[in-house]
């Protein structure tokens, strides 16, 4: 009986790979295929770039403000007292290129994700993607292409910011609230921090756009069951997504050189 359940396991796995594999190719060929949806895709910026913003802010500021607060805590500690000056380039490196991209990450798959699985499902549901059919539009290149081009194109960007705002977390903690040397931490960070630190943590970020986008997608597609197969999709693509972007974030960090 345990052979026959794994054997249904394995198969039943190999399955969803096929599926999630089949709707990257088709996303990826129908890409570079024309007509274009600008309309869509515009709209799909707003949503995954600018309604984020709120959310990546608080996300990256407390972030930073607990990453310095650790800092200081292990110099102060094991270095000894007037060494915390010397953890900014620690805490702008930990964030670039590790904390911010994984928080912003997981922050998009709960909200966005979420929202294309919903969306898509409910239009699956209610037959409107057998409507786009009929009508001879591809609901791939309709409903896909433009989430997932724009969660690639504005992830980088929402990571960016909240580099930012998580580096200026861990300044105000350490400079202002902690009394800091403002000089000393600014120049240390400025020697030792490289652009290739920020770059790595932009090229995750693309990636976890892609997964965000896709998973959303794949899971709205292939919902069933009225409202509830809408719910069961929806909690599928947040922890599926959420799952590979840390995984993926290993991996990508072991094959992104550490420095150009």
């Amino acid at each position: 009986m345990r052979s026959h359940q794994r054997q249904a396991f394995f198969l039943f796995f190999l399955q969803q790979i096929g599926e999630l594999g089949s709707l990257l190719g088709k996303t990826i060929w129908r890409t570079f295929k024309k007509p274009w949806e600008w309309k869509n895709f515009i709209d799909q910026l707003e949503e995954v770039g600018v309604r984020s913003l709120p959310v990546v802010s608080l996300t990256a500021a407390f972030g930073g403000l607990v990453f310095g607060l650790q800092t200081y805590i292990g110099f102060h500690r094991y270095i000894g007292p007037g060494s915390e000056a010397y953890g900014g380039p620690i805490i702008s490196l930990g964030l670039s290129k590790e904390l911010i991209p994984i928080l912003v990450g997981l922050m998009v798959s709960g909200r966005v994700g979420s929202s294309m699985a919903a969306e898509i499902g409910t239009m699956r549901i209610t037959e409107q993607v057998d409507a786009l059919v009929s009508l001879g539009a591809d609901p791939v290149r309709y409903l896909v292409v433009p989430r997932t081009l724009a969660c690639i194109l504005m992830l980088p960007c929402l990571t960016l910011y909240g580099d930012i705002i998580g580096m200026m977390g861990g300044y105000f903690y350490n400079v202002f609230a902690m009394g800091v040397n403002r000089y000393i931490y600014i120049r240390n960070t400025l020697l030792y921090m490289e652009f290739w630190d920020v770059g790595s943590g932009l090229i995750k970020a693309a990636f976890f756009g892609g997964i965000i986008a896709i998973i959303g997608c794949w899971q709205g597609l292939k919902t069933e069951a009225g409202a509830a197969g809408v719910g069961r999709a929806t909690t599928r693509a947040v922890v599926i997504s959420s799952i590979l972007v840390l995984i993926f974030n290993f991996f990508l960090s072991k094959a992104l050189p550490a420095d150009l």
